[in-house]
């Protein structure tokens, strides 16, 4: 989990993306807070600090779409973050990558319990 979070390539799993959106919201709120009467130097803290979440809920917002074999572009349609939080991605390889659950359930999962000759 979380390997590359600043990275636009890959999948991530529902858990990964729910985590990230916690996480941004925490350390969003308590900069906010921390930064309210700082004068300049504090703002530019602050926007430092904004600009690094941004890039980083853009950046897993792009996974996650890709593991809905979606384009990461979809994460700015109103609302689509809810669909990202409870829609189950893809099974097996899409054009992203893998997927991160390593369930093929048209694969090998339909193997278990067949003779060797079988297979």
């Amino acid at each position: 989990m979380f390997k590359n979070p600043f990275s636009f390539s890959g999948r991530i799993r529902r858990t990964e993306y729910g985590l990230s959106y916690i996480i941004y919201i925490a350390i969003y709120f308590s900069f906010m807070w921390a930064t309210q009467d700082t004068g300049i130097i504090g703002l530019l803290v602050y926007y430092a600090i904004l600009f690094g979440l941004l890039w980083f809920m853009l950046a897993q917002g792009a996974k996650r779409c890709h593991d809905l074999g979606n384009s990461g572009i979809y994460q700015l349609i109103p609302f689509y973050g809810l669909w990202l939080l409870f829609a189950d991605g893809s099974n097996g390889m899409n054009r992203y990558g893998m997927n991160p659950k390593y369930i093929d359930k048209d694969g090998e999962i339909n193997e278990i319990g067949k003779p060797m000759s079988d297979i």
